[in-house]
């Protein structure tokens, strides 16, 4: 039974004063083998996070069926507004735990992070100076990568290639490059040309490398107008990112990285030195952005510059014209 009418019906929603997203899917199922320090990493993680943000960051935890202490931590967390919306949800998967988060938010940059990720100071700024400079740009990492333009930037190259913008720049923190690897398990085994230089735009204002990984990166919300529901078959982190990679090039927009690195992946392992760089503090201008809203692209030029012409490219030979033409040192093209 229902007597009078609802007051709210009429009353229409205020617009939201956040201007940034981050999305934080915590998949810690036990307290034990591999995920024996991942309470105490995500902490650090959080951390970080908390010190490096301006004020309207709007900040999601999807909890994607992880166990009862670390339930606790994150309602705690929420109690105390550190964080704005936290949802508890079964193991779903990644990228279905995203996509939750990002339901119901209008807001026009999306961070998506994994749980072991190490904020450092400046990283929100210096990521929204690449949106800004770069109407193009869709995607941009803060965590430079090895050979990032091989993966998802048919469109940058395609866009870019008759101009002096896209050339090799030079790696800005080698030391940071060689952590990532580390962090990730790999040797040193790779062609250390890599850590010299990398295929980036460079502009009076901004310099940036082309590409950007997964683990955490920002996106223009736009890309994910269309939300639907990812079935992949299987639940681990990176299982499906290649769908919200094509939406992003379905639009046009451009995979970056920031020129320097502004996070560390810490893994599964805890360090000393986590608990000591979680403490850094940045100051954070921030404005309201306005970014315009691209419109899909044909499906001709989507499959011109992000099939045709990257088959094309990847030829042995091609490539190696490409990376003579953009000015690669003569003695690193054979091996790059």
């Amino acid at each position: 039974m229902r007597i009078g009418s609802n007051p709210n019906k009429s009353i229409n929603q205020e617009e939201s004063v956040f201007i940034h997203q981050i999305i934080v899917p915590v998949y810690i199922p036990n307290e034990e083998g591999y995920f024996v320090d991942a309470l105490k990493i995500l902490k650090i993680s959080l951390n970080s996070l908390f010190n490096t943000i301006h004020e309207r960051t709007y900040i999601t935890i999807v909890n994607n069926g992880s166990c009862q202490s670390v339930v606790n931590y994150l309602d705690k967390l929420f109690l105390e507004k550190k964080i704005k919306e936290l949802i508890h949800t079964d193991n779903i998967g990644k990228i279905n735990a995203v996509l939750k988060g990002l339901s119901g938010n209008n807001i026009e940059l999306v961070t998506i992070t994994d749980a072991d990720v190490l904020f450092l100071p400046d990283w929100q700024s210096e990521t929204t100076k690449v949106f800004v400079e770069i109407p193009k740009a869709g995607v941009v990492g803060i965590v430079p990568q090895l050979k990032m333009y091989n993966t998802n930037c048919g469109n940058v190259i395609f866009d870019n290639f008759f101009n002096s913008h896209l050339k090799f720049i030079s790696v800005k923190n080698q030391d940071a490059l060689i952590y990532f690897y580390e962090s990730i398990g790999w040797g040193r085994d790779y062609n250390q040309d890599y850590l010299k230089l990398g295929l980036g735009l460079e502009y009076d204002t901004v310099k940036c490398f082309v590409g950007s990984g997964h683990f955490v990166a920002t996106y223009k919300k736009d890309i994910f107008e269309e939300l639907v529901t990812y079935v992949g078959g299987k639940k681990v982190a990176g299982i499906g990112e290649a769908y919200i990679d094509v939406k992003s090039m379905e639009k046009g927009y451009w995979r970056l990285t920031t020129h320097d690195n502004y996070a560390y992946h810490m893994g599964n392992v805890y360090e000393d030195w986590m608990e000591k760089a979680s403490k850094n503090t940045s100051t954070i201008n921030y404005s309201n952005f306005n970014f315009i809203k691209r419109k899909k692209v044909g499906t001709i030029s989507y499959f011109v510059k992000n099939r045709l012409f990257v088959k094309f490219i990847s030829m042995k030979w091609t490539a190696r014209m490409f990376l003579k033409w953009k000015k690669l040192p003569k003695e690193m093209i054979v091996k790059y």
